[in-house]
């Protein structure tokens, strides 16, 4: 059998002492995230089947002996931060017995360590204020993904033979048909240009301006007029179309088309209103219709091929 090449031998060597490194680093004592490499009994001098009383006491002692107030000393300082770190967590029954299962368990290192963080900092954070502060950082990264797609799409269409056209109309509209032979430069002066676009209402597929009603964190503060609308909109439909058997409005038969089609709103909308009135007729949402639909469009497709 052929050796290793050098190159690929160096690379496997390298690889190996990577996840030996990481693995080391990671599976480190689980009770060193609660006193670092110390353990809390023994900074309290208590055996771990002390008391509670007995724990406090010994508290007591070693801080009246360490405290900054009695020992100015700078290595009794740190060593008291430590004595009442470890109190904090024997003081209290959780803590207490979710350290002790750490001593006990020091393989489980990553269970023992969501137990430590969830118990220390879950309890200190207002729920809703988590919830508001992400809804406030998603609507804002939402906001600007909006409003700089738009800006792009409208950045390309300005560039667009058809955009020129349709400002060169308006500016013939505006000026009642007699144009400057200045302003008839391939090039218009920039304000004009720009107080011209500002009239025209861009239909860009697929991109919108940014609106604020339509982010995640509005909606989520409108949800519950939004559900009550919903079924508001449920009980009159059933109420109408099913109990009392009436015949579907343009509007309703409009929005029964463009579901069992499967386009969105937005598509629907810049469908010109003959072709929407020839769908709306054919009733595409009972099932016999949309599969005739179905089978003449394929026809149509493979005649054209």
């Amino acid at each position: 059998m052929d050796p290793l090449p050098a190159a690929l031998r160096w690379r496997t060597t390298a690889i190996l002492y990577f996840v030996a490194v990481l693995l080391l680093s990671t599976v480190s004592p689980s009770r060193a995230i609660y006193c670092d490499e110390d353990d809390c009994y023994d900074l309290l001098g208590v055996s771990q089947s002390a008391n509670a009383s007995e724990i406090k006491k010994a508290y007591y002692k070693l801080s009246l002996k360490h405290h900054p107030d009695k020992n100015p000393d700078p290595e009794s300082r740190k060593l008291f931060v430590k004595i009442a770190n470890a109190y904090e967590i024997l003081k209290d029954e959780a803590t207490r017995e979710q350290y002790d299962y750490a001593i006990e368990h020091p393989e489980e290192v990553f269970f023992n360590t969501a137990r430590y963080y969830r118990a220390y900092y879950g309890h200190k954070t207002d729920p809703r204020a988590v919830l508001v502060g992400l809804l406030i950082i998603l609507s804002g990264f939402q906001y600007l993904n909006q409003s700089t797609r738009y800006n792009q799409a409208v950045a390309m269409v300005k560039k667009t033979p058809a955009y020129k056209n349709k400002l060169r109309a308006l500016e013939l509209e505006r000026s009642g048909g007699i144009t400057n032979k200045k302003k008839s430069q391939k090039n218009m002066v920039k304000k004009v240009e720009e107080d011209l676009s500002n009239e025209l209402d861009l239909q860009i597929t697929g991109t919108e301006r940014a609106s604020v009603w339509k982010l995640l964190g509005v909606r989520f503060v409108l949800l519950p007029y939004t559900l009550g609308k919903l079924l508001l909109w449920s009980a009159c439909w059933i109420w109408r179309y099913k109990v009392k058997k009436h015949s579907y409005s343009w509007e309703d038969a409009s929005y029964l088309t463009h579901r069992s089609l499967g386009i969105p709103l937005d598509r629907w909308r810049n469908i010109d209103e003959a072709t929407k009135e020839d769908l709306v007729l054919k009733r595409l949402w009972e099932k016999s219709n949309m599969e005739s639909y179905v089978a003449e469009m394929r026809k149509e497709s493979k005649r054209r091929r």
